[in-house]
């Protein structure tokens, strides 16, 4: 097993998988992990789906246009969850709040999912697994997501990962320099932060014209607000309202 800190500096997005099963220890391994992430209030709103079926990842890989849906071991989707507690609290005769029209409540629930799977990111990259987080598992079509999955209301999917035993080691993606993430006291004025954001810009410009597979001319700024330009058209709020979230408050 890696230690904490090869685990979180090497880490890095595999895409493509051996045919090799990870075994039910070391998924039993992840699980746990999961189990111990922290919430907010322990309320655990989040759920997981494990979903090791070929017939059902290659669906999903119809709905993302993801392939590492299809050719990873096993593709985990994370969902905030308010149906548990909901189906807790009318068996004991607990009135529930409608806390799923809350921005809060859509919050928290996105929040714990979301450290979910860092937490299952973190356990199988250690036992030396190949992972990748995929956002397109919410927004590429959540209606149709929602209905394969069979989410009830209060149940929406907010992201999934892909874990396999590793074909590839990609070269390591250049991140931000700390002084852009990580600010001291308060938040950093605009100039000391538009000189680091110029230099990050031309790091990832070398990265993608140098690095090994498929090559590019794309900086930073530039890409990541075409990703934005492109989910201008996504239609998430009305995806959350069928699933029974009205964030209002």
């Amino acid at each position: 097993m890696k230690s904490v800190e090869r685990t979180l500096l090497d880490r890095r997005s595999i895409r493509r998988y051996e045919r090799e099963a990870i075994t039910p220890d070391q998924m039993q391994i992840i699980y746990e992990a999961i189990r111990n992430t922290p919430t907010s209030y322990n309320g655990q709103q989040f759920s997981v789906i494990d979903i090791s079926d070929q017939e059902l990842k290659e669906k999903l890989y119809e709905i993302t246009g993801q392939k590492q849906i299809k050719t990873c071991n096993h593709f985990l989707l994370f969902c905030a969850d308010f149906h548990k507690i909901t189906l807790a609290a009318a068996d004991k005769g607990v009135e529930m709040p409608e806390f799923t029209h809350t921005a809060d409540g859509l919050i928290v629930g996105t929040v714990d999912a979301a450290l979910a799977m860092m937490s299952a990111v973190v356990a199988a990259e250690s036992l030396g697994l190949g992972t990748c987080c995929i956002g397109y598992a919410r927004t590429a079509n959540p209606e149709a997501v929602a209905e394969l999955m069979k989410l009830p209301q209060g149940v929406y999917a907010v992201c999934g990962l892909a874990i396999g035993v590793p074909r590839e080691l990609p070269d390591l993606k250049p991140k931000q320099p700390a002084e852009l993430l990580i600010h001291s006291n308060s938040y950093s004025a605009d100039e000391k932060m538009l000189p680091l954001l110029r230099f990050y810009d031309g790091e990832i410009e070398a990265y993608n014209r140098t690095r090994s597979g498929s090559k590019s001319t794309n900086d930073w700024t530039a890409h990541i607000v075409s990703y934005y330009a492109e989910a201008m058209s996504y239609h998430m709020l009305a995806a959350l309202r069928s699933q029974g979230y009205d964030p209002q408050k």
